[in-house]
């Protein structure tokens, strides 16, 4: 018993992670606006995590991912008012069309930015280089298409989860790596969540 206290000491900071990381994620899935207050304090504390682990890029981005809450409490409250009210619009979820700019924008900052990051990040002793560099530009990504309610943004967490996922394993950060893997297993479940029950504000 001793033992389980001491390993709960040791690691309640990633467990409290993994907790509230589910939270997060059901209440995205479900496009609950208050999914957004959650992310702050998640990734306060997943920020520290990663920094202890000196994997940099990751608390790099769960302060990113601090900053855009704010922001995409807003945009998910406006287009939430675009939808027409009725007993038809009931659990819909509200989504953007993606169109090609910014899919091909998108694409070049992955391809541009994940070698340069790569490189900075050896430099500053990051233990997880390239894997810690892709995820951080694909979350980015995923992110601002997260905010701007776009279907496809679900494509683009499965990767970013699943080289997290492997990331974690790598450092023995097991309970990170839970989470990461439940995040990936959810993100196919929100992908067909949302093109079932969405519906376009923008046409």
């Amino acid at each position: 018993m001793e033992e389980f206290w001491t390993y709960l000491g040791q690691n309640w900071l990633e467990i409290f992670s993994l907790v509230t990381g589910i939270i997060f994620l059901v209440l995205e899935v479900m496009q609950k606006n208050v999914m957004w207050l959650v992310c702050i304090f998640s990734s306060a504390v997943c920020s520290i995590v990663f920094f202890s682990e000196k994997l940099y890029a990751s608390m790099a981005l769960n302060i990113y991912y601090v900053i855009t809450a704010f922001w995409g409490l807003y945009v998910w409250i406006r287009d939430s008012r675009k939808m027409k009210s009725g007993e038809e619009n009931q659990g819909k979820i509200h989504l953007r069309k993606l169109n090609r700019k910014v899919a091909l924008i998108s694409l070049v900052c992955l391809a541009v930015f994940t070698p340069l990051l790569k490189d900075l990040l050896v430099l500053l002793g990051d233990s997880s280089s390239i894997l810690d560099a892709t995820a951080l530009v694909l979350s980015i990504i995923g992110t601002i298409w997260l905010i701007q309610s776009y279907l496809e943004q679900w494509f683009v967490w499965i990767m970013a989860d699943m080289i997290s996922t492997a990331m974690c394993l790598s450092q023995r950060m097991y309970w990170m790596a839970a989470l990461y893997a439940f995040y990936t297993l959810s993100a196919v479940y929100g992908y067909w969540h949302w093109k079932r029950n969405g519906i376009y504000v923008n046409k």
